[in-house]
């Protein structure tokens, strides 16, 4: 059995001195799955979310107690859920525990994708840059994509291209144009994320876009946009008057 030592975290797991009710023992409408079921997830505080996911606490320490325990000791819950395996070990919880959250992370990952789903039609920047968040704001890396669309302004398909370090990704691009060419796509959105948060584009950033429009238009491939994510949202170098 997996093991957390409630020592690492910070949050005792024990109350007056006596241990600490099972979940089990807890009144049933207080129960994270029992109200979940009644009441639907919305219901659930983020520690409650967590404990459905991490299954069972250990002697003295309710799923719900370790769940407080290690939202308090990342800080938050999204530096929690993308924090990597060996992190995840040194607050004691083991290989299983962080699967099933992994796999809760990337089914809500691909839920959005289905929103952008091929054939369907990018009708609102928001959509699409709440796609490019769910993917692209937790990378510890820089990454460019791109989103092909068809002249129906549909989805073709979306790719990661280049994968780069913690401040920079070198982009190449014939590649940009030839993966145009292949999808048969007549206008393309750019995407890239900044791993320190910042959202104000860089001069690099600045030439590449300059670059890649004016070698697409060369083939009739209009560039859309051009999107940045960063800590505190998107940037859009089409709502910014830069294309």
């Amino acid at each position: 059995m997996e093991r957390t030592e409630a020592s690492t975290t910070n949050e005792p797991c024990t109350l007056n001195g006596n241990q600490a009710l099972t979940i089990r023992e807890w009144p049933e409408s207080e129960r994270p799955r029992e109200k979940l079921l009644e009441r639907g997830p919305q219901a659930l505080s983020d520690a409650e979310l967590l404990a459905l996911l991490l299954g069972s606490g250990i002697p003295g320490c309710s799923a719900v107690a370790m769940a407080r325990a290690l939202l308090k000791d990342f800080g938050c819950l999204r530096h929690l859920l993308s924090a990597q395996l060996p992190r995840w070990r040194r607050k004691g919880i083991g290989e299983a525990r962080y699967a099933a959250v992994q796999a809760a992370m990337e089914l809500a990952k691909r839920h959005l994708h289905e929103e952008l789903r091929a054939g369907s039609p990018l009708t609102t920047p928001q959509a699409t840059h709440r796609f490019l968040r769910a993917q692209l704001r937790d990378r510890p890396y820089e990454v460019f994509c791109c989103l092909y669309l068809d002249n129906r302004h549909r989805l073709i398909a979306f790719e990661e291209l280049f994968r780069g370090t913690v401040d920079c990704a070198q982009v190449h691009p014939r590649e940009v144009l030839r993966q145009a060419l292949l999808h048969n796509a007549t206008s393309v959105i750019l995407a890239h994320n900044h791993p320190s948060g910042a959202l104000d584009p860089s001069p690099a950033d600045d030439f590449i876009t300059r670059r890649l429009k004016d070698l697409l238009a060369l083939m009739d491939v209009r560039i859309v946009d051009h999107v940045i994510v960063g800590e505190a949202g998107c940037y859009s170098f089409a709502e910014h008057g830069l294309l």
